[in-house]
C-alpha cells in the first residue's frame, strides 16, 4: 500500500497538473474522467501489430526496433477491430511520458480489462520489465494485448490500462500496515502481526451466497465476441458459467479462468492508494488477478 505522506502515488490533481506540462503528453485531448484519483487511463492508438511472440525490447533497443522482426500483420482500430483469443498484439498508445528524473510511474490493466482475461502489459523502449517505467523515461508507450478466453472488439480511444505515476519509495513497513489497520480499518477482520507480510491479506470467500452455495463464475471458452467499450450489453449466461459448492472447497483447473469474490472487503484511506500482488507462490503457482490497482 502506498501513503501520499511519504511519497507514492501521484493523485488526480497533480496528473491533471502533469498533463498541462507537457510531462504525460497525449496526441489528442483528453476523455472526460480519463483520469482517476491515482491513476491515469491509457487509450489504444489507431493501429495494433499482431506479433509471433511477447518481448521485452532490453536497454539497447526501441520496440519499433523488435517489431521490425516480429509483425506478422498490421490491423486498423480507427473503426474497430476484433482482436483474437490465443494471438498476441502490440499497440502503439495515445498517450506518451517525459518524466523527471523523480518520478516513475507503473502499468496495470484496469478492472474492466482482467475481469475478462485480457493479458495485458505495458511496455516501453528499452525497458527490461513489463508494467514499469523507469524514471526520466522520455518516449512513447505501448500494450501488449493477448486476450485468452475471449475474442474482443477494441478501436482506437479504447481504455484497457492505465497507468500510476510514482514519486520516491512509498512502501509501508509491516507494523506500518497494522497501525493502519487499527486507524483506518483496511480489511473487515482482525489482524494478526503474522498475517501482515508486506501487505495485507486477502481471502477467497468459499462459503457461497444465499441457499443456493454459489461461490463465483468460470469463463465458458467457446462464446462470442465482446465489446470492450459497451459494458454492460451481453448476457452474463452466454460467456459465464456458474460454479456452486457446498462443501467450501473449489478445485481450479489449469488453463480456466475463473471470478471468485474476497472473503473481506477492503477499504482504501483518501490519503492512500493500494496495488495488489499478482504471483505468491507461497499461496500457489498461479496468477491470482490481472488489475491490481486501487484508489483512494
Amino acid at each position: 500500500m502506498n501513503n501520499s505522506k511519504i511519497g507514492g502515488a501521484v493523485p488526480s490533481q497533480q496528473l491533471e497538473r502533469l498533463v498541462a506540462l507537457g510531462v504525460i503528453k497525449t496526441d489528442v485531448p483528453l476523455d472526460t474522467n480519463q483520469i482517476q484519483p491515482a491513476s491515469i487511463d491509457l487509450r489504444l492508438g489507431r493501429k495494433a501489430y499482431r506479433v509471433r511472440s511477447s518481448f521485452l525490447p532490453g536497454r539497447d533497443r526501441t520496440v519499433s526496433d523488435c517489431l521490425r522482426s516480429q509483425i506478422m500483420h498490421e490491423v486498423d482500430l480507427q473503426s474497430g477491430a476484433v482482436l483474437e483469443k490465443s494471438c498476441v498484439y502490440i499497440v502503439p498508445l495515445l498517450e506518451s511520458l517525459a518524466l523527471p528524473q523523480d518520478l516513475s510511474a507503473a502499468g496495470n490493466p484496469k478492472s474492466s480489462t482482467g475481469r475478462l482475461d485480457v493479458f495485458t502489459r505495458l511496455i516501453t523502449d528499452h525497458g527490461v520489465e513489463f508494467e514499469q517505467v523507469a524514471p526520466g523515461y522520455k518516449g512513447p508507450l505501448y500494450a501488449e494485448i493477448a486476450p485468452l478466453t475471449f475474442s474482443v472488439l477494441v478501436r482506437t480511444g479504447s481504455r484497457l490500462s492505465q497507468l500510476r505515476l510514482r514519486q520516491g519509495d512509498s512502501n509501508l513497513t509491516d507494523q506500518e500496515h497494522l497501525d493502519l489497520q487499527a486507524d483506518a480499518r483496511l480489511v473487515d477482520r482482525d489482524l494478526r502481526a503474522s498475517d501482515v507480510k508486506g501487505g495485507v491479506p486477502i481471502s477467497v470467500d468459499l462459503s457461497g451466497q444465499n441457499d443456493n452455495h454459489l461461490i463465483g463464475y468460470r469463463a465458458k471458452r467457446h462464446s462470442g465476441v465482446v465489446d470492450m467499450d459497451r459494458p454492460g450489453v451481453h448476457a452474463v449466461a452466454d460467456y459465464w458459467e456458474p460454479l456452486y459448492s457446498k462443501d467450501k472447497q473449489l478445485i481450479l483447473d489449469p488453463g480456466e479462468f475463473y471470478i471468485l469474490v474476497s472473503k473481506e472487503a477492503v477499504h482504501v484511506p483518501s490519503h492512500c492508494a493500494a496495488e495488489m500482488v499478482a504471483y505468491d507462490t507461497l499461496v500457489g503457482e498461479f496468477r491470482v488477478h490481472y488489475a491490481g490497482f486501487f484508489d483512494p
